[in-house]
């Protein structure tokens, strides 16, 4: 059963890397994140959490999602917003995946339940959002997640270190725009990398 609740991210006063997109090096370990790119939500002295907006869940629309929630039923789905059924569904990352996670444009704002993050990009993980989506009230742009990454303190600071992460500042389009699986390849381009030149020596930024 999907959950969509508060997320757990990290309270703290530097965040320097919040907003910005981490791109997963050909030297990343950790195979469930080969060849991911990660919208970072929040990081601090606490660790980071972070959101994967490059592999889509296969088979699973949005709009199923609604029904499972109960936030509209098999019958009124045809009564759905045309926006409604555009939104992907993401592989967030491994950390409690059973819950939802909702990516958006800062359009959109519900008090104690809305998160703004850098460059009108916000996160909100209640049903409220998805209430409003079903009902045409929602954020003119939405990607649903399932699950997010976590690290531990220190641990984002040590992998980008040991040249497992590029960063790149994010904009909206490599998380709402566009065919998911092309995210990745899109952010190196934007940074001067050829995905294709792109080996295990690259230096990290």
């Amino acid at each position: 059963m999907i959950e969509i609740d508060d997320p757990r991210h990290p309270q703290s006063d530097c965040g320097y890397l919040e907003g910005q997109m981490l791109i997963a090096m050909p030297t990343m370990r950790d195979q469930e994140f080969a060849r991911t790119l990660v919208y970072l939500c929040a990081h601090s002295a606490d660790g980071a959490m972070g959101i994967v907006v490059n592999q889509p869940v296969e088979n699973l629309a949005f709009t199923d999602l609604l029904a499972q929630l109960n936030v509209v039923n098999d019958g009124s789905r045809i009564l759905l917003p045309p926006a409604a059924a555009r939104i992907k569904v993401l592989r967030g990352g491994p950390v409690e995946t059973g819950r939802g996670f909702v990516l958006h444009s800062a359009d959109y704002f519900v008090e104690n339940s809305t998160l703004p993050i850098d460059g009108g990009i916000s996160l909100t993980a209640t049903l409220d959002i998805l209430r409003a989506i079903a009902a045409g009230h929602g954020p003119r742009d939405a990607v649903l997640a399932l699950g997010y990454a976590g690290w531990a303190p220190g641990q984002l600071e040590a992998e980008i270190q040991a040249n497992g992460w590029l960063t790149c500042p994010a904009s909206a389009d490599l998380i709402f725009s566009g065919e998911v699986d092309h995210r990745y390849d899109l952010a190196l381009r934007r940074m001067g990398i050829e995905p294709a030149m792109l080996s295990s020596e690259a230096g990290h930024a």
